[in-house]
């Protein structure tokens, strides 16, 4: 927490406002590009072991390669783009967000590297995007066509089952891009976590023992006899009786009400 506060004062004179609307203004111009020319896309993507013979370039324009082709598509996908990375920097502030990004660039192009035959895409530092977005905003309901509200919660559990399965059947590159927007996700998200288990586990304790509370509540005797510690419990047919002056009040068995000595009817409240 403390290396992440000292990031985060060194970034402060050079973050970036509305940092989304130039990433999403680059893939604009990305697109238009690849519509003229659809070879440039071979040159767009990040693929180490051409940067490793000096194509350098890769570095920043993997960041350039939009998410589709298909203009409605990406209208959309810029939309929630936007809308998910302006809640987060308002959320934030634009310096922790700024540092958000570029921690994810970082990692995406270090994890690339791993595998330097493979080429890496923007899509899963989006995806991290994403996951930030709905831990912080479970709730927010958003309308697929237009049409069907879907909490993003339950988006978001969809993309952790996928990230799950591309982990276990995809492709190296791509297991590779997952953990590094899951690292991404973890590394400002960690304590929140942390403290999420801790509640659920303080909670599922405090649950415990209010059930347990209540079953010895329930198995709990009613009337006890002084004497021979008889209860309605083990004996649900025998009477009891308690004296009102005795001091304090105590309860007897029918069995051992004969020989009490204050056997006189006003001093006797009788109880099943």
């Amino acid at each position: 927490m403390r290396l992440m506060q000292r990031l985060e004062r060194v970034l402060r004179p050079f973050a970036i406002p509305n940092l989304a609307l130039y990433l999403i203004a680059g893939q604009a111009i990305g697109w238009l590009l690849l519509q003229n020319q659809p070879e440039l896309a071979a040159n767009l993507r990040l693929i180490p072991s051409r940067v490793l013979q000096g194509e350098v370039w890769r570095l920043f324009s993997f960041l350039l390669d939009p998410p589709t082709s298909q203009p409605i598509f990406l209208f959309f996908a810029f939309y929630m783009f936007w809308l998910m990375s302006n809640a987060l920097e308002h959320q934030w502030g634009t310096v922790r967000f700024n540092l958000y990004l570029l921690v994810g660039y970082l990692v995406t192009i270090a994890s690339s590297f791993i595998v330097p035959g493979g080429h890496a895409t923007n899509s899963f530092l989006a995806g991290s995007v994403f996951l930030a977005f709905a831990d912080l905003f479970p709730n927010f309901v958003i309308y697929i066509f237009f049409i069907l509200p879907v909490r993003i919660k339950w988006l978001a559990l969809l993309a952790w089952i996928g990230y799950g399965y591309v982990l276990v059947m995809g492709a190296p590159m791509e297991r590779i891009m997952v953990l590094a927007a899951i690292a991404n996700f973890l590394l400002f998200f960690w304590r929140d976590i942390r403290d999420r288990i801790r509640r659920g586990r303080h909670r599922m304790k405090q649950q415990t023992r209010q059930i347990k509370s209540r079953a010895v509540e329930k198995d709990a005797a009613f009337h006890t006899c002084a004497l021979c510690g008889i209860t309605d419990r083990t004996h649900p047919t025998m009477e009891f009786r308690y004296c009102t002056e005795c001091q304090p009040t105590r309860c007897f068995c029918a069995a051992h009400l004969a020989g009490h000595p204050h056997q006189r009817p006003r001093a006797i409240l009788g109880l099943k």
